[in-house]
C-alpha cells in the first residue's frame, strides 16, 4: 500500500482548554483530522462537518491566525469563511479557487476559506502545496 493509497492524516489540534467546549458539538480529537488521500483533501470535525476537497480547487494553503474573538469548535460567518478550531494556534487558511458548498451542522454553507488548527501546520501546508505529489490525476496526465 503505497502512502497516498493510505493517505496522509494530519490531526486537527485540540488544547485541553478547548476540549471540555469541543464535547457539545461531539468532536473529540479520534474524530478531528484532515486527510490528504486520492487526489482530495478529506477534513472531518466529528459530526458536525465531514467533508472531501478536490486538491485542485485549493489555490493557496498557508499558515495564518485564528482571531481569538472567534472562539473554538465549528464556526462560520455565512460569508465563505468556515473555522474548524480547537486552539487559537498553529492555523492553516485554505484558500479554494471555486466556493464549494458544504455542511457545517446541519446547515448548507458555502465555503470559500477554511481555518483548520492543525498539530503539524507547517507539514500540512506543504503537503497540499505540492506540485502534483498528492494529484495522482497529474500523474497519470504526465
Amino acid at each position: 500500500m503505497t502512502t497516498q493509497a493510505k493517505g496522509h492524516r494530519f490531526p486537527i489540534l485540540i488544547t485541553q482548554l478547548s476540549q471540555p467546549l469541543m464535547i457539545p458539538f461531539g468532536v473529540t480529537r479520534r474524530r478531528a483530522f484532515a486527510q490528504v488521500q486520492d487526489g482530495k483533501l478529506h477534513v472531518c470535525f466529528g459530526p458536525m462537518f465531514d467533508e472531501r476537497i478536490p486538491l485542485d480547487n485549493i489555490e493557496a494553503a498557508e499558515v495564518s491566525r485564528w482571531p481569538r474573538w472567534a472562539g473554538v469548535g465549528p464556526r462560520t460567518d455565512f460569508r465563505g469563511r468556515i473555522g474548524l478550531v480547537g486552539s487559537y494556534s498553529n492555523t492553516v487558511k485554505l484558500t479554494l479557487k471555486k466556493p464549494v458548498d458544504v455542511h457545517l451542522f446541519v446547515l448548507p454553507v458555502t465555503c470559500h476559506k477554511l481555518y483548520l488548527s492543525l498539530e503539524d501546520p507547517d507539514a500540512f501546508a506543504q503537503e497540499i502545496s505540492k506540485p502534483g505529489a498528492a494529484r495522482p490525476e497529474a500523474a497519470k496526465a504526465a
